[in-house]
């Protein structure tokens, strides 16, 4: 479980912070280059990539829930005094992603784009009620500090630089296999 914890919170940081710059930089791409470059494509993988990673995070919700009751203190958290942010960081991770599956909705840059900051703001209430909560309990103030030092640290300016490379990565590949499909094609 603690490798499996590694992992998500590595895709946490190299992923789901850089969503927003991503989509922004599709619809930047869109608008500028119209249809030179596949940016449905590209929207679509990100669609499917939240997803996955809701999925993922529902599984090791309960899984956590049922194995290590006292690790995830879902009863303290979920029913004390910040009910109210636990709830909202839910659904914001949990909920809110899943309405993707509607191809009808998931289709829009700016439904991805509204998902994408929810997401954000979901991890970033998580922080908070962990941190406040910890301290809550305990009164001890250098549980939590190291935490909202870590959040000043990084900055928005590293997830948007790093969703920006992903992004145009993401839309060069997928430039690239159009252009190997036909010209396969044509031979």
């Amino acid at each position: 479980m603690e490798l499996y914890d590694k992992i998500l919170s590595i895709v946490d940081s190299n992923l789901i912070y850089c969503l927003v710059p991503m989509v922004l930089t599709l619809i930047l791409v869109r608008v500028i280059y119209k249809n030179k470059f596949p940016t449905k494509k590209a929207l679509n993988i990100i669609r499917w990539i939240i997803i996955g990673y809701t999925v993922i995070t529902i599984v090791h919700f309960i899984v956590g829930i049922i194995v290590k009751p006292d690790e995830f203190a879902f009863t303290n958290r979920a029913t004390g005094r910040y009910k109210f942010a636990y709830w909202f960081m839910l659904l914001c991770v949990t909920l809110f992603p899943l309405t993707l599956l509607f191809k009808k909705l998931a289709s829009k840059y700016w439904y991805v784009l509204i998902i994408a900051f929810l997401m954000n703001v979901g991890v970033y209430f998580e922080r908070f009620v962990i941190v406040t909560t910890s301290m809550h309990r305990d009164y001890a103030a250098e549980n939590g500090s190291s935490k909202l030092m870590d959040l000043a640290t990084y900055g928005t300016s590293v997830y948007f630089i790093q969703g920006l490379i992903i992004a145009l990565i993401l839309l060069g590949i997928l430039k690239l296999l159009e252009r190997v499909k036909t010209e396969h094609n044509n031979t």
